[in-house]
């Protein structure tokens, strides 16, 4: 997918240098939206990027510069396999409200739905509203919440749960 110098696609698993610079920029600019740490990823071998690229992740590009990120993990278990949780969502600040994180989402509903997958889950911050904003324009539905979720820095924050049907 692609407009107006940019483009969306999957990357591989030998794109880790792509993959290591927007995954290390999403958790050093915006380090309370993850539950992952920037220390728990900037010192990773090269081989365990690699194998991390072996579930779907989708890039974002500005005139070749990966500005946007977004991981899709499938459930194994043969009664879950129609369910895909979204991971790493991450839009550098000058893109928001372009319509690129829009088009990022397209880009994965649409690759999930051509696997079969029918409901896209999430667990997002309670303290980003805009995320959850954005994702409720976008179909999702709180589904729960995990009090104290995400602990950092000795504070307590829940996590939203949220999902998104598909219909195919």
């Amino acid at each position: 997918m692609s407009r107006d110098g940019m483009l969306i696609r999957r990357i591989s698993a030998n794109e880790v240098d792509v993959f290591r610079r927007i995954r290390l920029e999403a958790l050093q600019t915006e380090p309370s939206s993850f539950a992952s740490r920037y220390e728990d990823w900037v010192d990773l071998p090269v081989e365990e990027w690699r194998q991390r690229l072996l579930d779907p992740v989708f890039v974002a590009f500005s005139r070749d510069e990966p500005v946007g990120i977004i991981g899709l993990l499938r459930q194994s278990p043969s009664k879950m396999a129609h369910r895909a949780t979204l991971v790493m969502v991450y839009l550098r600040a000058s893109f928001r409200g372009t319509g690129l994180a829009k088009d990022l989402l397209d880009a994965v509903v649409d690759f999930a739905r051509g696997q079969g997958i029918l409901q896209l889950e999430l667990a997002v911050s309670a303290e980003n509203p805009g995320a959850i904003g954005f994702y409720l324009r976008e179909g999702f539905s709180e589904v729960g919440r995990i009090p104290g979720g995400l602990l950092d820095g000795g504070r307590e924050i829940d996590d939203i749960l949220m999902a998104r049907r598909l219909i195919i």
